[in-house]
């Protein structure tokens, strides 16, 4: 084979990848309904707020409830747009800890524009960073923990696909617009000092403590908060 076909056959070859590139993004595309984006388009400048804007995402294992806020354009301070149900996560309360646990993670993560996945086959998913670098300096090990559909979870916080859709489509437009990366703060119950008293025995008390001091913080202020890790423990900023 000379030169010339060798050429030809490779364009073709990237012409075929193009074609198939551009019906995966398609077919993703349509995962997210014109219904989802229509309402969204209706509800959302109700609360001065629009599709693109920063989001950031709370979550809660014993009230199976996952928090949806959003930052208005010109305002410091995040909103509450929607309370999804959590249709299921497996596991109990505390953190996951190593492969094949079955725990679904508590601590605080966040989604990357290339931890979205419009292919996956649970709808749609996002994986929201674990193990993130407080876990790895604890040995935790695991991966590929998400935010997806398909109401089914080992390790993850499964949601309904009409809810998936919501939560991908802000994500990813907040992403589109410049938005860094999306937090995620994983909480096995709301830190209030009611709740805290309950479970003042459990061997979790003092991680709790410390995911407590940003949920404060944010419930304060309604900015979500600077995290770092520094020896083996969250410092909330």
């Amino acid at each position: 084979m000379n030169i010339t076909n060798i050429i030809n056959t490779a364009k073709k070859c990237l012409s075929a990848l193009i074609i198939l590139c551009s019906i995966s993004q398609t077919m993703a595309a349509e995962r997210v309904t014109d219904y989802t984006r229509n309402k969204l388009a209706r509800e959302l400048p109700v609360l001065g707020l629009t599709v693109g804007d920063p989001v950031f995402i709370r979550t809660f294992k014993k009230e199976s409830r996952l928090e949806l806020w959003m930052q208005r354009q010109g305002s410091p301070q995040y909103i509450l747009f929607r309370t999804y149900p959590i249709c299921y996560y497996s596991g109990t309360l505390g953190p996951k800890r190593k492969t094949g646990d079955k725990m679904t993670p508590e601590g605080f993560y966040a989604i990357q524009a290339n931890a979205l996945n419009p292919n996956s086959r649970f709808h749609l998913s996002m994986n929201v960073g674990y193990p993130n670098a407080y876990d790895r300096s604890h040995g935790y090990t695991g991966s590929l923990l998400m935010i997806h559909g398909e109401c089914d979870a080992i390790g993850c916080f499964a949601m309904g696909n009409e809810q998936i859709e919501e939560i991908y489509y802000l994500i990813e437009s907040a992403l589109q617009n410049g938005q860094a990366n999306v937090p995620v703060h994983a909480f096995p119950f709301h830190l209030n000092d009611a709740n805290m008293n309950l479970y003042q025995n459990s061997p979790w008390r003092d991680f709790w403590q410390q995911l407590k001091a940003g949920y404060d913080k944010f419930n304060a202020e309604k900015i979500p908060p600077t995290i770092r890790v520094e020896n083996g423990r969250y410092q909330v900023l």
